[in-house]
């Protein structure tokens, strides 16, 4: 990517508050139950900090699947994630993926609701990891 250090820091931290500020938007999205819209965000929040750590630590991706992989190989294979935090990201990606572009998958309050917790705590682990 070419950044200076500055410039870096600079990214991660943008990305982290895009982060933080796509789960606050979960809150009204369920509340209304538009529980496809809320996936979606709820994935892209994870995202963005999933991204922010990558980017931490000059690894590339330049995919979704890449960042999945990325996340895999440098952080949940090393055991600074666990198995059970991939799987949660991976999980969210393919919720996103069902309820943006299966013609025949409607998402419910089960199906969004379990994983935000989750997804919260994640990125808040993602934080910690950054700071």
């Amino acid at each position: 990517m070419g950044l200076t250090d500055e410039e870096r820091k600079s990214v991660v931290q943008f990305r982290m508050e895009k982060a933080k500020n796509t789960l606050s938007e979960i809150e009204l999205l369920t509340d209304n139950a538009l529980w496809q819209t809320a996936a979606n965000r709820l994935y892209y929040a994870c995202y963005y900090a999933v991204t922010a750590l990558l980017l931490q630590n000059a690894i590339v991706a330049k995919t979704h699947q890449g960042v999945i992989n990325q996340m895999g190989l440098h952080f949940v294979t090393t055991d600074i994630f666990s198995q059970k935090e991939g799987r949660l990201y991976r999980r969210l990606f393919e919720l996103r993926q069902d309820g943006d572009y299966s013609d025949w998958v409607m998402l419910f309050e089960d199906d969004v609701i379990p994983l935000i917790e989750p997804a919260k705590k994640f990125i808040d682990k993602i934080e910690k990891l950054i700071s």
